[in-house]
């Protein structure tokens, strides 16, 4: 039964997709000065003037206008333009700076106009206490672990968004608790006068007094100690490339250095390698291409996504890690009624070799990579696939304003509410290893099915709370809490 569902939605999929597809603009940098004209008489032209950006008090205009398809000086073809400015707000919206942002014509006389730019900024600085747990999600803290609130970390972390008024981001946490982490990310999306070229730099601390030392029946064990039982240091700098509005290069290059008690070794010799010991040490070179067409990043209900990515493991460091690993994403999102939205998601994972140690084997089960139904377990493989497809009702949407409220940007308060169905499939190759010692063998090796129910609440400030009950193919059924997007 789950088979044919999981059919049915990919059959409805790929129909409403190709049906539904809005026709492409260009979208390149190398902006060109010409006019764009239909295939029929509608011929009509005007030049842009002036465009005239209010509400950023912060946010330097500069920054606005390197999501616009048109600059001044522009002749446009006039019934095309409320199309492009519609696809430009939605970029300049995706830029996480804005609560809204609208483009209005202004004709000043028959073929000349001003456009003007109107936002209303977000609140850019957040510092925000932790108290999280440790575990991969809710659902594993509450079966696994009894809901045990020892699991818990506790600390702050500081966002500082759109620092300087150019979209940079500034992120420190310091966390103590289960898991002891400090982070450093500064992100600088342009550092060059045509706005295409970008860096990200990185650095993180973690100390580990409660360890998931192994993996059994598909379910992380946890060593807990009074002593440190594994430190973590990683440096990395990622230059990114953006020569179109919706394409991107990331090249990032790291250092990772894991230390871990002999007691770890001693349960799970395989940990960081028989012939490893206690230390690893190596480097590593990525590369992404990013292609994001989705119409609202926070919560898409049109659009695609691509995420593709190389890496290699010990570059020049690779006396105790070399592997090379690929992966891509691709989602797709498209209405297929009034307030009724497919989406689907698919994830592939190769990795070229199975005797690498237990702390870096590929799995599924983090993040948004799991099949919904199976949110308990971690699965492990040098190679994966998933798929998930989503059928979603739109039945409330409302916006309160509260103008009693003093700091502008909490005034507005969003809310949209979608009712669904889901199913999801994947697969997991088994590492040798785990053959060979005749464990977690029940779910690798085999298709993994999951369908279910659920409801999304949608918010302000990115903010998706999901609310699901689930089906697998184990016969297992059960209602699952997660915050932020399917994928």
């Amino acid at each position: 039964m789950l088979k044919l569902v999981c059919g049915f939605f990919l059959l409805f999929l790929a129909l409403s997709v190709r049906g539904g597809q809005d026709p492409a603009h260009a979208d390149s940098l190398k902006h060109r000065r010409n006019r764009i004209n239909l295939p029929d008489s509608s011929t009509r032209t005007v030049r842009i003037n002036r465009i005239i950006i209010i509400g950023n008090r912060v946010t330097r205009e500069h920054i606005i206008l390197r999501e616009l398809s048109v600059k001044p000086g522009d002749t446009v073809n006039y019934y095309l333009l409320p199309d492009i400015l519609d696809k430009d707000r939605k970029k300049i919206f995706n830029l996480h700076l804005f609560h809204s942002a609208d483009i209005r014509m202004l004709e000043i006389q028959p073929g000349l106009m001003d456009l003007l730019v109107e936002v209303n900024e977000r609140w850019f600085t957040f510092p925000v206490p932790i108290f999280q747990l440790s575990d991969r999600n809710f659902n594993e803290w509450w079966e696994n672990y009894n809901h045990d609130f020892r699991r818990v970390n506790y600390g702050l972390k500081l966002y500082q968004y759109n620092m300087r008024g150019r979209n940079e981001t500034l992120l420190l946490t310091a966390q103590l608790g289960y898991v002891k982490r400090f982070e450093l990310t500064y992100r600088i999306p342009y550092i060059d006068r045509k706005q295409k070229q970008g860096l990200i730099l990185e650095t993180d601390f973690i100390d580990n007094k409660n360890l998931a030392v192994r993996t059994l029946n598909h379910k992380l064990d946890f060593l807990e100690m009074r002593t440190l039982l594994r430190n973590t240091r990683g440096l990395a700098l990622t230059y990114t490339y953006r020569n179109s509005f919706y394409y991107q290069h990331r090249i990032k290059y790291g250092v990772r250095l894991t230390r871990i008690a002999d007691t770890v070794a001693a349960i799970n010799p395989y940990y960081l390698g028989l012939e490893k010991g206690l230390h690893q040490r190596y480097d590593y070179l990525t590369y992404q291409f990013v292609a994001d067409r989705r119409d609202v990043v926070a919560y898409p209900l049109k659009g695609h996504y691509l995420l593709a990515q190389l890496q290699q493991n010990g570059l020049f460091d690779n006396r105790d890690l070399n592997l090379l690993s690929a992966s891509v994403s691709l989602a797709g999102f498209a209405e297929v009624g009034r307030n009724l939205y497919l989406s689907n998601f698919t994830h592939a994972y190769w990795s070229n070799r199975q005797d690498i140690p237990y702390f870096n084997f590929g799995s599924m089960g983090y993040n948004k990579i799991f099949v919904r139904g199976y949110e308990v377990y971690v699965i492990e493989g040098p190679q994966y696939f998933l798929n998930k497809t989503t059928l979603k009702k739109r039945f409330f949407s409302r916006t309160w304003e509260w103008n009693d409220m003093p700091v502008s940007q909490f005034r507005f308060m969003p809310l949209s509410v979608f009712l669904k169905v889901y199913a999801d499939f994947g697969y997991v190759k088994n590492y040798s290893l785990y053959n060979f010692l005749n464990i977690n063998q029940q779910l690798a090796d085999n298709w993994l099915y999951g369908a279910g129910f659920g409801l999304d609440l949608v918010s302000s400030y990115d903010m998706v709370l999901r609310f699901e009950y689930s089906f697998n193919a184990q016969g297992r059924s059960g209602l699952f809490f997660h915050i932020k997007k399917e994928f």
